[in-house]
């Protein structure tokens, strides 16, 4: 890690946190927050903002809140907040409030009368886009809307009346006044509320009109008595607005925004929006489909919550947009799963290798060790027999230079058990190898064979005792580091990012794997259980989480 004596590596929030409990502002306390929109399920950008917010209030022995920004029905639903909550919990995070933007709305509403009584707020009847065509560009000034000189007793009533349902939708909008001839744009009388009526999955049919969030965020800050208000360098322009909402509230608290890079993580897009348009065309199947860079993806791909931090950690926090290569959070899980995950034999595309020698009726339980590295995983028990199967790519009957698997003729060690030599190849009609004849050296069981060499070692398995599995092979979702890069990012998909093997074979041992267990496959990478489809199909199904190198570099 990027860390030393496992401390966490220091960066710009941590040293203005600890300057700021130097001087005791905020009263010595620390609040964060993380403050979804339930509008999708979270992604690994949103995994570096929980690992920072939960993180810091762990540091400095503050709190954090869950809080959900529930104020565009539209686009949101209880199933995304019920996932939301899942993925934080899984990531082994435990939020001190769960809070709502909806659960403020009357203090909303009332804040934003404040602003109309202090002229600070106006109702105004021009289109979004007449609004968009006022507001001027970044190197012209916007000018200022007709209705900007209302009255506040004429803006009280219009509000007040939008607030009852007697406008259509898009009729009116409530906006900040602030100055139209401003550099930055947000600042150019920005708009508080819209009238929408959509059905609230909280509030039922209360409301028909909604804040918006840069209004609605630093509110519900100042509520909750946020100190540092952590957040995506995109919202830097947007932070004098921030202020400029609680400085012209007067509110008792003012929290401190202070913003980050986002996570540009290669081979991947980050956007909801495409992010819904690969599950919404039949590109991907589901939000959780092990190609997505979402939690529940990664999650069901066979990551693990240590290594989704340890890549957070590493990765770092700065104030300069930077690419990450996907080769550093697919090394974080390497890292993880070959310390933790137990071995187990797997035959993805099997050829059948009967041994004539080895007695018809017998089999041996032979006692294999979990992990090379890690004796106290203990060992297991795998059935050996007369019929095994081996890879297909494992036999090779003109082999190429160096090769040191299977050849007529040619001897070669099965894992934790013995030494076999081919004798002869089994053709169909076709002329395709469907069997190998083999011979065994019973003499060579944890040992080495008398007077020759053997150097290369295989997997395999029973074929009387192994189990059918579908493995799936899950590769990186685009083909090129920056799908985004692409007129139309799906002209970047990688048509190889799923190859389904149907008639795989897995040790007998593995029948009993819990739900999301992970297992290196020998030779063969890293893999999780599948729980889900597993129960569907009524047979094993593992998912590939990451080969055993990376298969990625310099490949551009």
């Amino acid at each position: 890690m990027s860390t030393v004596d496992n401390q966490p590596a220091n960066n710009f929030i941590r040293q203005i946190i600890a300057r700021d409990l130097e001087t005791k502002k905020f009263d010595g306390k620390v609040v964060t927050r993380f403050p979804p929109e339930p509008n999708g399920f979270l992604h690994i950008g949103h995994a570096k903002s929980i690992c920072l917010n939960f993180g810091i209030a762990e540091e400095f022995n503050g709190v954090c809140h869950l809080r959900f920004d529930d104020t565009n029905p539209e686009k949101e639903s209880v199933e995304f907040m019920e996932a939301i909550e899942k993925d934080v919990h899984w990531l082994g995070f435990e939020w001190d409030k769960l809070c709502y933007a909806s659960d403020y709305f009357e203090q909303l509403y009332d804040y934003a009368v404040q602003l109309i009584k202090k002229d600070k707020a106006y109702v105004d009847s021009l289109s979004a886009e007449q609004i968009r065509q006022y507001r001027g560009t970044l190197t012209e000034p916007g000018k200022e809307s007709p209705d900007r000189s209302r009255s506040i007793e004429e803006n009280l009533d219009l509000f007040s009346r939008m607030k009852a349902g007697e406008f259509a939708d898009g009729s009116y909008v409530l906006r900040a006044k602030i100055d139209m001839a401003s550099p930055n744009i947000n600042m150019r009388d920005p708009t508080l509320y819209r009238i929408r009526r959509v059905h609230h999955q909280r509030t039922g049919n209360d409301w028909c009109l909604y804040p918006m969030y840069d209004y609605t965020h630093c509110i519900s800050d100042a509520i909750e008595g946020i100190t540092h208000s952590l957040c995506t360098l995109e919202f830097e322009d947007h932070r004098p607005l921030y202020d400029w909402v609680l400085e012209q509230l007067e509110t008792e608290h003012h929290p401190q925004q202070i913003e980050f890079a986002r996570l540009q993580l290669e081979y991947t897009v980050m956007s909801k929006r495409k992010l819904h348009q690969l599950v919404a065309e039949g590109y991907v199947n589901g939000w959780d489909d092990p190609r997505m860079p979402t939690i529940a993806g990664l999650r069901r791909a066979g990551y693990t919550p240590a290594s989704i931090r340890d890549f957070s950690e590493r990765i770092g926090i700065t104030k300069k947009d930077a690419w990450i290569e996907m080769g550093v959070l697919e090394y974080c899980i390497r890292e993880d799963l070959n310390e933790n995950a137990p071995r187990a034999m797997a035959v993805l595309e099997p050829l059948r290798v009967v041994i004539e020698n080895y007695p018809d009726d017998q089999v041996e339980q032979l006692e294999v060790a979990n992990h090379p590295q890690k004796p106290e995983l203990g060992k297991r028990k795998v059935p050996f027999s007369k019929v095994v199967l081996i890879e297909q790519e494992d036999f090779a009957e003109n082999p190429p230079p160096k090769f040191k698997r299977l050849v007529e003729g040619g001897e070669v060690r099965l894992r934790g058990s013995y030494v076999i030599k081919c004798e002869k190849i089994i053709k169909d009609d076709q002329g395709n190898i469907t069997e190998l004849r083999c011979t065994y050296d019973p003499d060579t069981l944890g040992k080495k064979p008398e007077g020759r060499k053997v150097k290369g070692v295989i997997h395999w398995v029973s074929e009387e005792h192994a189990l059918p599995a579908e493995i799936r092979l899950y590769d990186r979702l685009f083909k090129l580091p920056n799908p985004d890069a692409e007129a139309n990012f799906l002209d970047a998909l990688n048509p190889e990012s799923l190859k389904i093997l149907e008639n795989a074979r897995v040790e007998p041992g593995l029948a009993e794997a819990p739900s999301e267990a992970r297992f290196q496959f020998e030779r063969k990478g890293y893999f999780c259980l599948d729980a889900i489809d597993t129960k569907a199909k009524d047979k094993l199904v593992f998912n590939r989480t990451v080969t055993l190198r990376d298969t990625w570099s310099g490949s551009n």
